[in-house]
């Protein structure tokens, strides 16, 4: 593609991409800081994804969820998971009327547009099963019947890193579904006085609804029209590839099991949704790099090794990133 087609793309983008800047004011006015996670909440939206969330009570997760549904004027639910929950608490069930002398399908909070799973660790095996297929294959099976699930559909799920009590280790099959995985840190000083300071003016009702989920759907042909070289998808290819068969001696000892190849594909999409984003109709090397840890720290296992020596995922999908030349 030439100089003067990417020029195009770009000011097509920069016409066409406001809404996130409005988005994101709108944002503003419940949730302080937290800029990274409205960013990422914002792009995995634009690309069809869901988001793993891990952070400790208290950090505005629940809020930011709750806010950019309100933005982009869609419907919510949320679901606190726990260890008795069962799959007809999530997706439905059929009941029986015996006025009609017949069964009736009665949904689960799980038809919405975005879903807040809250704690999705809590949940036993088969509610994790359930939630596994409706995010893959974007339907529901109740009895004999499947139903499909009204587009958009986005699950935002939390979990707390520190208690562990109580809790199901998720399956590896359900975190790869996860297009991205976002540590929600602690405010700054100054962020957590403005938050003192405005808590009797923060209330989702009061935001305006700034765009249509069908404007935003609109846009997929332009994000998929964004234009990444292909030195940069082979630098995607070799990221991930360094995951599962590292030229590093260190990785190897540290890596039990690489990322598969929906990583790539989220590495791609994410990208792109980063530049339409940040106003450019082509992707950096800068772009990969940045939404790379969120693609990557949950699907690499770690060894032993890595563990004894006190290394994260966010530390090794480093060293993954420092083994790979950039184009």
């Amino acid at each position: 593609m030439d100089y003067a087609a990417i020029e195009k793309i770009t000011e097509q983008v920069k016409s066409e991409n406001k809404f996130v800047g409005q988005i994101k004011a709108e944002m503003g006015k419940v949730i302080i800081g937290q800029e990274a996670l409205v960013d990422r909440i914002i792009i995995a939206f634009l690309c069809g994804g869901h988001i793993l969330l891990e952070g400790v009570p208290g950090l505005a997760k629940t809020l930011a969820v709750r806010a950019f549904a309100r933005a982009v004027d869609t419907a919510f639910s949320r679901i606190q998971f726990t260890p008795d929950l069962l799959p007809a608490d999530l997706i439905g069930t059929r009941i029986y009327n015996p006025k009609d002398l017949d069964f009736f399908t009665r949904k689960g909070p799980i038809f919405t547009n975005i879903l807040l799973a809250d704690e999705v660790n809590r949940a036993p095996a088969k509610v994790q099963s359930a939630l596994l297929q409706v995010m893959e294959e974007r339907m529901v099976t109740i009895g004999d019947e499947t139903y499909p699930l009204e587009a958009p559909f986005m699950v935002l799920a939390t979990e707390n890193p520190i208690e562990q009590e109580g809790t199901y280790p998720l399956p590896e099959a359900q975190l790869d579904r996860f297009m991205m995985k976002c540590l929600v840190e602690y405010p700054e000083a100054a962020e957590e006085k403005q938050i003192l300071t405005r808590f009797g003016d923060i209330d989702v009702e009061r935001m305006e609804k700034v765009v249509s989920p069908d404007v935003v759907a609109q846009k997929a042909p332009l994000l998929d029209s964004i234009y990444i070289d292909e030195k940069l998808i082979d630098y995607i290819v070799s990221v991930v590839n360094e995951t599962r068969t590292p030229a590093n001696e260190d990785l190897a000892r540290y890596i039990d099991y690489g990322a598969s190849p929906r990583a790539s594909i989220a590495l791609m999409k994410l990208s792109r949704g980063l530049a339409f984003v940040r106003g450019r109709g082509f992707v950096n090397p800068d772009d990969i790099k940045d939404i790379g840890i969120d693609v990557l720290r949950h699907r690499i296992i770690l060894s032993y090794e890595a563990e004894a020596d006190g290394l994260s995922s966010d530390d090794v999908v480093k060293m993954v990133f420092d083994s790979v030349e950039v184009p």
